[in-house]
């Protein structure tokens, strides 16, 4: 498997996409935009098909040397207007992402006919095809994974100010608007680098699930970030070497090993989480709050208190 320069390329495109898709995938859950790469990857449809219409009309052979191109492009493009009309408040974050998931689609599958191709071509851009992964894809594909990760990491402090609190983050002194525009132009970058390994049908799930299994265990912002593109790197380079073995579907194999994991920590972890020890947590200092309960509650039952300190003092509290 090591050997074969097909599986070369796509584990090394399935390791690096897997690492960086969750770090994205951080942000937009802080946002509560889960969804958004699902809005965002409809829309990546109608760039991968303008990108055969221009390839078609420049004689480039093959015909979808732009779609990927022409997928970041539309993937941004539709990141950035999202943004600004949920800021203008004149749509509603669920109504907008439903106008990028039917636009999207209903683009592409247009302008994949008027490109002289067939819906057939647009499957291995909504399920994932990492098989069919060439040189070229894989430049692209590093090359925009390596610029999500050092920007999502290099800001992450400021990113998430934005996510968490924008009237904090403002009133901060941050540059909200253009943060959220990166954190857009950062999603849209993802889906498209995620596309080849999931589709664009499945790319939120490899953004999301990761996180929400992360949010499990971790106790903080940046762990989750570390945890989840771990766990994000690890089930696709894992759904990856399945397939090998296995004739089954990449993209589908990935989503649901996350969806297993999930389900199999938010299990295990309430019944291996260590107790919290109940005790006195100062038991060298005297208490000061005697609590009588039902079983006797005359005041008169109390036992005496002896002041050790000036300062000591003895109350009564009875319920019942």
């Amino acid at each position: 498997m090591l050997a074969s320069p097909l599986m070369q390329r796509a584990m090394l495109v399935a390791l690096i996409v897997g690492a960086a898709a969750p770090v994205v995938g951080t942000f937009l859950v802080q946002r509560r935009l889960a969804l958004m790469g699902d809005g965002i990857g409809h829309v990546a449809l109608t760039g991968v098909a303008l990108g055969w219409l221009v390839g078609n009309w420049a004689g480039l052979v093959p015909q979808d040397s732009l779609a990927l191109p022409g997928a970041v492009l539309a993937a941004v493009i539709g990141s950035v207007v999202i943004e600004l009309v949920r800021e203008r408040g004149r749509t509603s974050g669920d109504l907008a992402l439903a106008l990028m998931f039917y636009g999207g689609i209903a683009g592409g599958v247009l302008l994949i006919k008027v490109a002289g191709g067939t819906n057939a071509n647009l499957v291995s851009y909504l399920f994932g095809s990492i098989s069919t992964v060439s040189t070229a894809d894989l430049a692209w594909t590093v090359g925009l994974a390596v610029l999500i990760l050092v920007v999502g990491v290099g800001l992450r402090h400021a990113l998430f100010a934005v996510s968490q609190d924008e009237e904090f983050a403002r009133a901060s002194g941050l540059p909200v608007r253009l943060l959220s525009m990166v954190v857009a132009t950062l999603a849209a970058l993802t889906v498209t680098v995620a596309m080849r390994v999931v589709g664009a049908l499945l790319v939120s799930a490899l953004m999301i699930v990761p996180v929400a299994i992360a949010q499990i265990v971790a106790r903080s912002f940046g762990r989750t970030m570390m945890l989840a593109s771990a766990l994000g790197a690890t089930v696709s380079l894992v759904g990856l070497v399945l397939t090998y073995w296995q004739d089954i579907p990449p993209g589908a194999t990935i989503v649901v090993l996350a969806i297993a994991v999930y389900a199999a920590v938010a299990v295990l972890h309430p019944l291996l989480r260590r107790p919290v020890p109940i005790g006195d947590p100062h038991p060298d200092l005297v208490d000061d709050l005697l609590i009588v309960d039902d079983v006797s509650d005359d005041p008169a039952c109390l036992p005496d208190v002896t002041e050790t300190t000036p300062r000591a003092g003895k109350a009564n509290l009875t319920t019942g």
